[in-house]
């Protein structure tokens, strides 16, 4: 597992804000705690939450989408074992194909945060448990929250001229 190199999860001022997040009912003994988390790091950046569960990852884009669609960032939480055939592949792949798309179709932050793992032991190691070594539910939340709000201040300044003749 990487983790070296996070630019660190520390409370971004979200205030007003709302965090969509859907989580997977798949492994749920990790995807409750990582959901927990992301409403955890949401309410502690000052935003709202709305929360829904479906039954795998395969799942997760289209009820992203929907959440996209009214709130101003979505977190997708979900847990992908590899096992003996290409269906971790197929899963992975559409995963993260559809996250991707509904991001750039909406224009809004949508936070990838399903692991992709060889072994459940690498999936507890990044679910935010006690002790686990990282917490993909917060810093996927933050992340989201401080990409909406890049967005926010990237459109205001594009209402500044800025180049020759201003």
């Amino acid at each position: 597992m990487a983790g070296f190199g996070e630019p660190g999860a520390a409370p971004v001022d979200a205030a007003g804000l709302t965090v969509g997040v859907v989580a997977a009912r798949w492994h749920g003994e990790l995807t409750d705690h990582m959901a927990d988390r992301a409403v955890a790091a949401a309410q502690a950046c000052g935003a709202r939450t709305v929360v829904a569960r479906v039954a795998g990852s395969v799942e997760l884009p289209v009820v992203a989408q929907a959440l996209a669609r009214r709130c101003d960032v979505v977190v997708a939480l979900g847990v992908v074992v590899r096992g003996a055939t290409a269906h971790f592949d197929y899963v992975c792949r559409s995963v993260t194909d559809g996250l991707t798309r509904i991001a750039l179709d909406e224009g809004k932050p949508v936070a990838h945060g399903v692991l992709t793992v060889d072994t459940i032991d690498q999936a507890r190691d990044r679910a935010g448990l006690p002790d686990s070594t990282e917490d993909k539910g917060w810093a996927a939340t933050i992340a989201a929250l401080d990409a909406a709000l890049a967005i926010r201040q990237a459109a205001a300044s594009a209402n500044q001229r800025v180049g020759f003749g201003t």
